[in-house]
């Protein structure tokens, strides 16, 4: 780009040293600082035997120093989505060092003196990253540092000038840079072009509101967060110094763009694209509608129906087949009909979940919907996960589970033959989202063996975590706990505590005892709790907090074995 680094100079460059890097806790670190650390984690890994290194920061700054360093060693990168226990012993079957927050990592060496770099090579430099799991396992997947800088370039020439006219322009995300897009846009991008990113990533993006003296700020961002809006009640600082948000991860359905352009003053720029094709298109709904517009340098076609694409971010020159049905639309754009490789075979019978999953949402009972199978003894069985639209938690109250299933049942009885119709059902508020706000298949099985609400993580560290759970009128926890006034039993937040506990730290031992437990406002149905969860590795002591808008509602302590005080 005409006024930023290649991304292959970052690091070699010279005369930057008082170039933005990050904003660390209102400091800002510049980039002699930043290549004081490049440096020491080259020291640090070329000192390793072994090519590939994972690599796994919560913070961007130390996540791009180690970057930097294990190419300028001659390391491959593996770049986790994670650092959950699942994941970790995955990885130590794929590469040899282990890096940053993860167990088992190498220790930074001590402070050394920079040195001067060549640029990196584009072609040679290479890193690992992984597919974000929505459709089964995590897919790894080789990255030329040149597709990295190629799409960078492409986005900036498309409508990143407009950002980059500002030099005081601060970037903040809520996605992960262990992901493409959060790697982009909240990590390369900034890098380049010399506008500094804040390290600590958002959880809610009303965190942005009220800042003193704001600078022009982009907001990396996923459709999960701007979905969860709040409703705009006037003017704020916010709307003054956003100049610009991104969305990414899949589309944004068109309330939640008009939503955010009234709540925020801007109105978000989709990108769409995957972990596999880098990015093949874009559109801003105020000005597009439905259209998506390619960027510069994607070629694109029509396939039997599916698009195919073609352009730099891709590892070779032939065409890519993805699995996104499209029509072509006026001057040159397309538009997205769904996926097409969601097909199951029911007794026999071909089955699209994709099909199923987009008459569920032409109901006006249902604002969102995904479809999945599950395991009947030998056979397979339907089943759906359905967000509820307004007009649709009205009926669900007045009706039941049940009524409630059956006339959804009966929408889809005129294009989805009987052996397809969903026979299990889940009511959420919100679809299950991981820290790349994808809706994994994982999690939404999760939501069939346990009898509790989906699980939002806003968080998920080795020995902290975050997350959300939005407590439906519908939840069985509440039968029989009051008829005359619905309360979530005591008991029941401290069992979902335990059930997080264990699915995000992995913890296997039987609890051994509670302690310090505390219950303070009573939880009603439609309250959207906080679970806050601490882990003491050494004596697997889990301390937990539950808290929503009203104020503080459960904590305690969790003993998952016992140990001496």
């Amino acid at each position: 780009m005409s006024d930023g680094l290649p991304l292959t100079e970052v690091a070699s460059r010279t005369g930057l040293a008082e170039r933005a890097i990050a904003w660390r806790n209102g400091g800002l670190l510049r980039r002699d600082a930043f290549l004081h650390q490049v440096a020491r984690w080259q020291a640090a890994l070329a000192a390793q035997s072994g090519q590939r290194v994972a690599i796994y920061f919560e913070d961007p700054f130390d996540f791009a120093a180690a970057l930097y360093g294990a190419w300028y060693a001659g390391k491959t990168p593996y770049l986790p989505g994670d650092a959950q226990p699942a994941t970790v012993e995955r990885l130590r079957a794929m590469v040899d060092i282990l890096a940053g927050d993860l167990p088992g990592a190498i220790s930074l060496t001590s402070a050394v003196a920079a040195q001067p770099n060549q640029p990196l090579d584009p072609v040679n430099t290479r890193l690992v990253m992984f597919t974000s799991g929505s459709s089964g396992e995590p897919t790894a997947l080789e990255k030329k540092l040149a597709q990295l800088d190629d799409e960078i370039h492409t986005q900036h020439e498309a409508f990143g000038r407009h950002w980059a006219r500002h030099p005081d322009l601060s970037i903040y995300s809520t996605v992960t840079h262990q992901h493409i897009y959060g790697l982009l846009f909240f990590v390369l991008w900034p890098l380049s072009a010399g506008r500094p990113f804040v390290t600590r990533r958002i959880t809610y993006i009303e965190e942005m509101i009220g800042r003193p003296n704001p600078t022009p700020a982009l907001l990396v961002a996923s459709p999960a967060h701007l979905k969860r809006l709040p409703d705009p009640s006037g003017p704020t600082p916010t709307h003054r110094h956003i100049e610009a948000i991104l969305s990414s991860g899949g589309p944004l359905p068109p309330e939640a763009a008009l939503h955010t352009a009234a709540s925020l003053g801007v109105a978000p720029i989709e990108i769409f694209g995957s972990s596999e094709t880098g990015g093949i298109a874009w559109r801003q709904r105020t000005i597009h509608g439905d259209r998506w517009q390619p960027l510069p340098l994607v070629e694109w076609r029509i396939d039997d129906g599916l698009l195919a694409v073609r352009s730099p971010y891709l590892p070779s020159a032939d065409w890519w087949l993805t699995a996104d049905r499209v029509r072509a639309d006026r001057e040159g754009s397309f538009v997205l009909l769904g996926r097409a490789d969601r097909i199951v075979k029911i007794e026999e019978k071909r089955v699209s979940l994709s099909a199923i999953e987009r008459r569920l949402t032409e109901s006006p009972l249902i604002a969102e919907a995904r479809v999945l199978t599950l395991a009947a003894g030998v056979s397979l069985r339907v089943a759906a996960v359905v967000v509820p639209s307004e007009a649709g938690r009205e009926q669900l109250a007045a009706q039941g589970r049940r009524r409630f299933n059956e006339t959804l049942r009966a929408w889809l009885a005129d294009s989805v033959e009987r052996i397809a119709l969903p026979r299990r059902w889940r009511h959420v508020s919100a679809l299950p989202l991981n820290a790349q706000g994808k809706t994994t298949e994982a999690s939404l099985i999760a939501l069939f063996d346990a009898d509790m609400p989906p699980v939002q993580w806003i968080e998920r560290g080795t020995t902290h975590a975050l997350a959300e759970l939005s407590v439906e009128a519908g939840e069985r926890a509440f039968d029989g706990h009051f008829p005359e006034a619905a309360i979530l039993p005591g008991v029941v937040q401290v069992d979902w505590a335990i059930r997080c506990a264990r699915d995000c730290f992995e913890l296997a031992a039987p609890v051994r005892s509670l302690e310090i437990l505390k219950f303070q406002h009573p939880v009603l149905p439609g309250t959207r709790l906080h679970l806050e969860l601490q882990l003491r590795p050494a004596t697997e002591v889990v301390t937990f907090r539950i808290t929503s808008s009203v104020g503080a509602h459960a904590s305690g302590r969790v003993l998952f074995k016992a140990f001496d005080v």
